[in-house]
């Protein structure tokens, strides 16, 4: 014992470096993305609850949204960030489904926990849940059914089937029917031209949700305006419309040019010069025989001026995006000069006016010809809640577009989850060996669905699982598609109830779970450099010390 305390100890990393390792590593990753899917776990399904979030700036939002609240939560465990990242990427990639991805990915680690601590080793894990997710995704694909090759009016009604199970969970899920039309509209509008950006959503305080309405091409609010402003038209039937990138200010022109006067009378002369700069931008403009001329720069008192005198209606100051949408819209491009302007670079609509809504002036462009975009302009009582109301109809805009392009929907309402459960606990009797168990502990946690939307709704979970159990276990396979039913508390066939889901939400949502999932299962180890963290570091670095820190790595113990 003497010798081997007299060996000086070997540090390999800093003074202060936390390194646990092996199994504890794994079991404490484990926990910790556990947290955080309890976290979400009550937010899923049509009965969740919301979460209020607020940060240290003091802005409260409120939010059913997995990715949403997995962003505003300030998460700094390493792990469990990765939880974070796939709830993003559900969200950037088809836009639903991301609370499902955190519970699903946080219930396969809480399947694996006991297999780990009975020393099983995690690379035989991780390989079998990925023949696992190989097999579930396979089976996803063939009970998924094709919505293609009706018409134009059944597809509709098929697509707001699906919209309306998304927002079935959102705060504005009283309303889904009225919504899902909306954002079917809004989709259907801009056609296969998929840039998310072309639909707008603006936000107006007041009224309630019902007042709500969509905008077949575009609308913003009513920009800065100068005296003048309300001598103008407020209404064209097929005006031509002007976009520029300029301002229409009287301004001295003083772009680096020195000018000496030798006699104080030639000074009117550059004033002079000035005005006929203005009024020759004006004139061309007028020329052009625009009606309505939008600019993204300031246009000044004189030219609103000019302009009311000439029946055209104008607004500086419009925010680039909505010119932009203005210019896909009305079929124009925005112009940096005044000079030659063509009928090619006008565009037109076929009603433009200004309306009120609310306590705000919109300018709104209906009738596009290109028609690639729409407006939804929201209305309802407090700020968070048309917030929370954007983010809603954003997740049930992209779950329509997803429906557009793969147009094949599965049941939703855990039914799908149960039957790929189930297909997964007969394929693992086929196996011979270890696998089979994790198999079977990988088609137990995707039960995790339909017993956290029970959950969530006050219902005996075990008493629908087991129903559930029964309908899927038939040999005929007509229990396929039965799920949860929210209303009743028993069990439904949720595709006889319309209660879909567009197919690659869940691809994706198997998919990015199963990753996430053997991402951390394969870390056994975290080294954490104490340099970056800040004064607390000492803290942490004398914490770290006394936990694992005791021999530093590469000692060996005699």
């Amino acid at each position: 014992m003497g010798s081997s305390m007299m060996q000086p100890q070997i540090i390999l990393l800093k003074e202060g470096t936390d390194t646990s390792q092996g199994k504890a590593q794994l079991v404490s990753n484990i926990n910790a993305c556990t947290a955080v899917g309890d976290v979400v776990r009550t937010t899923l399904g049509p009965r969740g609850m919301d979460k209020l979030i607020h940060d240290d700036k003091g802005s409260v939002t409120i939010s059913n949204d997995g990715a949403t609240i997995m962003k505003l939560l300030d998460i700094v465990h390493p792990a469990a960030k990765i939880l974070v990242d796939i709830a993003k990427s559900q969200d950037s990639e088809v836009g639903d489904g991301t609370t499902t991805v955190v519970l699903l990915a946080a219930e396969f680690l809480k399947e694996a926990k006991p297999f780990i601590e009975d020393g099983v080793h995690s690379q035989n894990l991780i390989r079998s849940y990925r023949t696992a997710s190989t097999l579930a995704i396979a089976k996803v694909k063939e009970l998924a059914v094709s919505i293609e090759g009706k018409s134009i009016e059944e597809k509709k009604g098929l697509l707001a089937k699906c919209a309306a199970t998304t927002l079935s969970s959102k705060l504005i899920g009283g309303e889904k029917e009225f919504f899902a039309t909306m954002v079917v509209n809004a989709v259907m509008a801009i056609g296969n031209d998929d840039r998310l950006n072309l639909i707008g959503i603006k936000k107006v305080p007041g009224g309630n949700m019902r007042d709500s309405f969509l905008v077949d091409g575009v609308a913003f609010k009513k920009t800065f305006s100068y005296a003048g402003f309300e001598q103008q038209p407020k209404k064209f039937l097929n005006p031509k419309i002007l976009l520029l990138n300029i301002e229409l200010e009287l301004k001295s022109e003083k772009e680096n040019a020195e000018i000496r006067l030798s006699d104080p009378s030639q000074y009117q002369s550059i004033v002079d010069a000035e005005w006929n700069i203005i009024y020759d931008k004006l004139d061309k403009c007028v020329e052009s025989g625009a009606k309505v001329v939008l600019s993204r720069l300031a246009i000044g008192d004189l030219a609103t001026q000019y302009f009311a005198d000439r029946d055209i209606f104008c607004a500086g100051r419009v925010a680039e995006e909505d010119l932009n949408r203005v210019a896909a819209a009305a079929g124009g491009t925005v112009q940096t000069s005044v000079n030659n302007i063509i009928d090619e670079v006008l565009g037109t609509c076929e009603i433009f006016e200004e309306k009120q809504v609310g306590g705000e002036r919109f300018n709104i462009f209906s009738g596009c010809p290109s028609g690639h975009t729409a407006t939804i302009v929201l209305r309802g009582g407090a700020d968070q809640f048309i917030e929370e109301a954007e983010r809603s109809l954003h997740d049930a805009i992209m779950i329509v577009r997803r429906a557009v392009k793969n147009s094949t929907v599965v049941p939703g309402g855990g039914a799908i989850d149960m039957e790929i459960s189930k297909y997964l606990r007969q394929h693992s009797r086929t196996i011979a060996g270890k696998s089979q168990l994790f198999i079977n502990s990988y088609a137990k946690a995707l039960e995790v669905i339909p017993r956290q939307l029970c959950d969530n709704a006050g219902f005996d979970a075990t008493d629908v699982l087991n129903k559930l159990r029964q309908k899927h276990a038939m040999q005929s396979g007509e229990g396929a598609s039965y799920g949860v039913d929210i209303n009743t508390g028993g069990i439904s066939d949720s595709f006889a109830n319309f209660v879909w889901e567009p197919a690659v939400v869940k691809i994706n949502a198997i998919n990015a779970a199963t990753e996430a999932a053997c991402l951390i299962l394969s870390v056994d180890e975290t080294v954490k450099n104490p340099k970056s963290e800040s004064a607390q570091g000492d803290a942490a670095g004398a914490m770290g010390r006394g936990r694992g820190g005791g021999r530093g790595r590469g000692m060996r113990r005699r």
